[in-house]
């Protein structure tokens, strides 16, 4: 979010990046031009916290209509509460189901990433709000939704998302005059404890894990042995042996375990990501959860895999091609006899091994990309050595 005096130049050059992003107008405070993933570009008005208006779109309105539409606006909410158009009748006859059909599924299809995903799962969670007209949803319909949801043991995290979800669909009506309000605006996401256990891998658990890994590269070569071998006796041309790895899966685990990346990280991975001279990869704001690039550095166990890794590739395209990694790692975790552990834990057992060895959280949350802080401070539980030592420096 950005706060400089707009100029036709500046509202020209505005480029679209992974997510939606303003530019507010100092010159005309409340103006602002939103730009979509997509291109698209629209001017709003904010009159007070959480109240927002869309006026129209670039550059169908100028920069200079713009103004004096907002300033109309704004008028008219600090005369009435909120601007005349809100506060005309609404259709009340709306309802959540013909909304999201008619109105907010193909907005979301044409301009979010996971627009598919985003509509699957209101259409699934919200379908019980299908009569309900829009102006009939309320805290309390959401709270008796959260309830049912937590009670039939769903993790805080995914109602959160649930809610995140439903509340922008919400403000789209808002941003298009179909809702005076968000009727959820207020409504805050679950606090989540950020004390939670942290399953991370144990010594002995690693030990497991590379020994259960190594066997797996070692049957595959036999195998590979064995058939080309049956190929030779019957007068076909053999394989040879394997180069590099058998496939995705040792060289995409020690890369998790040695960069902390998330599985959709990793498995977005393009070749054009790696810089084996330069020893870094680069999470894509496009892919990354954050939205926001960041430049993670290889160290000498990483840079080895991929090296091996590149010896059997192109160097083009995706580097693993994959989308799931869960059979493989299933049949994985019972080779090496290690039970409730996921692939998202190899993350947290990057963490923990930073946080033991004395690397600030700051440096680990950079790493991680984690937006907040308070995620990275999971594991500051795992540095009590730094807590003593910390105070310890107040005895003379």
């Amino acid at each position: 979010m950005a706060r400089v005096a707009l100029t036709v130049q500046m509202v020209e050059s505005a480029k679209p990046q992974a997510s939606a992003y303003r530019l507010h107008d100092t010159k005309v405070p409340g103006l602002s031009l939103r730009v979509l993933p997509s291109g698209v570009k629209s001017w709003n008005v904010t009159w007070a916290r959480n109240r927002d208006l869309a006026i129209g779109k670039y550059p169908t309105v100028t920069l200079e209509s713009a103004r004096t539409r907002a300033r109309r606006k704004l008028a008219e909410a600090d005369e009435h509460g909120a601007p005349l158009a809100l506060l005309k009748s609404k259709p009340k006859d709306l309802t959540w189901g013909v909304y999201l059909a008619d109105h907010y599924k193909p907005h979301v299809l044409a301009t979010a990433k996971a627009g598919a995903a985003t509509v699957a799962n209101l259409e699934a969670q919200f379908a019980h709000l299908d009569d309900t007209p829009l102006t009939g949803i309320s805290r309390a319909e959401f709270d008796a939704f959260k309830a049912a949801r937590l009670k039939a043991k769903i993790k805080p995290a995914t109602v959160n998302r649930d809610l995140d979800r439903i509340k922008a669909a919400l403000q789209q009506a808002v941003n298009w005059e179909l809702l005076a309000v968000n009727p959820l605006a207020g409504v805050k996401r679950i606090k989540r404890d950020i004390e939670q256990r942290i399953r991370y891998l144990t010594k002995d658990e690693e030990k497991a894990l590379r020994k259960a890994l190594a066997a797996r590269e070692t049957l595959a070569a036999t195998r590979r042995e064995s058939g080309d071998a049956w190929r030779v006796e019957r007068g076909y041309e053999p394989m040879g042996p394997i180069v590099g790895y058998s496939d995705h899966l040792m060289p995409i685990t020690l890369l998790a375990l040695n960069t902390g990346l998330r599985r959709g990280e990793i498995t977005q991975l393009k070749w054009a990501d790696i810089d084996l001279a330069g020893r870094r990869l680069t999470v894509r704001a496009g892919y990354a959860k954050s939205g926001k690039a960041r430049h993670v550095p290889l160290n000498s166990e990483a840079l080895q895999v991929l090296t091996d890794y590149r010896k059997q590739h192109t160097g083009k395209g995706e580097l693993f091609g994959i989308a799931s990694v869960k059979t493989a790692w299933a049949g994985l975790m019972r080779e090496a006899k290690i039970t409730g552990f996921r692939f998202h834990d190899l993350r947290h057992s990057f963490a923990s091994k930073l946080v033991t060895r004395g690397i600030d959280l700051n440096t680990v949350r950079e790493l991680l990309g984690h937006g907040d802080i308070a995620m990275t401070l999971r594991y500051a539980h795992l540095a009590p050595e730094h807590k003593a030592a910390a105070v310890e420096a107040l005895i003379d």
